[in-house]
């Protein structure tokens, strides 16, 4: 298990400001609420970034000392600055940990990292209740995650969710309206891996939830650096035997 991981939890934290309703389920912001959980691992070492920080809390010194940016952004991906996201894209090649949650799928730094258009997906605020089904039980990130859960209140979502084909599907979700959706999975991008997980909608309780505490938490562990050599690029002399 990866020890002395360094997390930067990332949110916009727009809602909580400017929405009397947001901010009375998440009163110090969503980043708080998760990194809140975190901290009780004795193995991370927990910080906080917000939008309105200047270079909106990823200055290169807070990312070079980030083994692990957890993201979560809905209402202000376009006001990220493009200089911040090529910063974050840099340093996610050269191994550093991603964690993108739920509406992150929209995301500059997602969308650049997947290549795709990830905001293609079915969507409705219905406040229905979900299940989040484990599908492949012997990853990492489904470590103490039981078979399936509920989630009483969430956002739904639906396919077709255009992303590249991912490395692994640890988690589906089902939604009472009857749509499924690819809800936790993996990527490598250069050094560095990828979760995305969708649970998570800002007028929910959902990051209160021990289950999605502890998927966050896994993708955490499992997204850290594991100390791989970077590979020898650009011009080398010749290899003899």
């Amino acid at each position: 298990m990866a020890k002395n991981v360094n997390v930067t939890v990332w949110n916009e934290f727009v809602h909580e400001v400017e929405s009397e309703e947001i901010r009375a389920v998440y009163p110090n912001g969503i980043h708080t609420a998760i990194a809140s959980h975190l901290v009780k691992n004795a193995d991370l070492s927990v910080k906080t970034a917000t939008l309105a920080e200047p270079e909106h809390g990823l200055t290169e010194e807070v990312l070079a000392n980030t083994d692990v940016l957890i993201w979560w952004g809905h209402t202000a991906h376009d006001r990220v600055d493009d200089a911040i996201v090529q910063r974050v894209y840099d340093r996610v090649q050269a191994g550093m940990g991603l964690v993108v949650l739920h509406s992150g799928h929209a995301s500059k730094i997602f969308q650049k990292l997947m290549g795709t258009r990830t905001d293609v997906l079915k969507w409705r605020e219905d406040g229905r209740h979900s299940m989040v089904w484990t599908v492949m039980h012997n990853h990492p990130i489904a470590k103490g995650v039981p078979d399936s859960f509920f989630i009483p209140q969430e956002e739904t979502y639906g396919e077709r969710f255009e992303i590249p084909r991912p490395d692994d599907i640890i988690f589906i979700s089902s939604f009472a309206g009857g749509e499924v959706f690819r809800s936790g999975v993996t990527f490598t991008r250069g050094l560095g891996r990828i979760f995305y997980f969708q649970p998570g909608h800002e007028t929910y309780p959902v990051y209160y939830q021990e289950e999605v505490l502890r998927v966050i938490e896994n993708g955490v562990l499992w997204t850290a650096p594991d100390g791989m050599t970077a590979p020898i690029n650009g011009h080398c002399p010749d290899a003899r035997f």
